[in-house]
Order: C-alpha cells, then sequence, then structure tokens
C-alpha cells in the first residue's frame, strides 16, 4: 500500500507454484497428470498487469505432499525478496500447508493461497478466477496468511474446505 492507502503499482507478487488440480491435464493415457504451471498461461489471457516473478516449487498432487515438500514452500516463502506472495496449491491440503506458513515467522509477508476444484484445462474450470482474486489479495490483504478461493478471502487459520458444496468456508468451530 501507498502512503494514501492505495495499492502499490509497482509492487511485485511472487507466485509460488506447487502443482495440484489447477496444473492438471487428462494425459493420453486418460489419466490426470501435473502439467506446467497454469499461471502464467491464465495471467497471459487475463491482460494482468501486475509485475510478478513465478517460481515452480512442488509438481505434484498436494495429498502426495510430504513433510519435506510443505518446508520447501516455506522455505520460499522465507527467502523471496518480495512482501507479496500468492501460492497455487491443491485443494485437497491446501489448509494443512496454511498452517505451517501461519505457525511460522513470515517477515510479515502477505501470503496468499489459492487453488482450483477444475483443472485450468477445462472449460468451466474455476483456476482464473481464483487466480485473479488470488493476486488482488496478495496486493490488499494486511500480513499474514491468507486463502482465497470462491471469491472470498479467508484467514487460513480459520477456513476449511467443505467437500459438500466445493468451497472453502470458515470454519465453524472457529
Amino acid at each position: 500500500m501507498t502512503s494514501a492507502g492505495h495499492p502499490d503499482p509497482h509492487v511485485t507478487v511472487r507466485i509460488v507454484t506447487t502443482g495440484g488440480t489447477i496444473d492438471k491435464f487428462y494425459s493420453a493415457r486418460g489419466e490426470m497428470e501435473i502439467d506446467e504451471p497454469a499461471v502464467v498461461e491464465l495471467l497471459a489471457i487475463g491482460n494482468n498487469a501486475v509485475d510478478v516473478v513465478v517460481e515452480s516449487v512442488v509438481a505434484k498432487d498436494s495429498l502426495d505432499f510430504d513433510d519435506a515438500d510443505r518446508a520447501r514452500i516455506l522455505e520460499a516463502v522465507r527467502t523471496a525478496p518480495e512482501r507479496c506472495i500468492l501460492i497455487t496449491h491443491g485443494t485437497d491440503t491446501l489448509t494443512e500447508t496454511g498452517a505451517l506458513l501461519d505457525a511460522a515467522d513470515l517477515g510479515g509477508r502477505t501470503v496468499v493461497l489459492t487453488g482450483a476444484m477444475q483443472p485450468a484445462a477445462m472449460k468451466e474450470s474455476d483456476a482464473a478466477f481464483n487466480l485473479g482474486a488470488g493476486l488482488m489479495a496478495a496486493q490488499l490483504a494486511p500480513a499474514g496468511v491468507w486463502i482465497a478461493m470462491n471469491g472470498r478471502v479467508l484467514p487460513a487459520r480459520d477456513a476449511i474446505k467443505d467437500r459438500s458444496v466445493g468451497r472453502f468456508v470458515l470454519n465453524p468451530e472457529h
């Protein structure tokens, strides 16, 4: 933010890609596989005007993440020179990574996790919508760890995936 409270038009957002549904496609074998990060193409289609740096840290389904994968994500955030970080992540374990990041000292950074319920390669995907929301949230949300999905920005510590509606919602137990 500028001193006048407006978004800084010169901010750079680091986008850390980790695979997940957003990067999946149907292979010639008829299986869902992780492809190259979808964010570059999605940002081009959306006529993105924000300076971004894209860094691929992990490229797998988040159900296959282990502690070493999450440690790599945490290290990418901690060592990033940018203050605004957007992480594309599989939705199945997005809140686990969010909890790890929320418990860490991130040096006053704004970290936003986003993903997709349908692969970006599919016609009716929510990937572009969530990516755009995540990019905005990374620039506008205060320091902390957030989830930007389904048109909402939620504190990572208070969000859960509600599989019955296919959305992230506030945890009613918090």
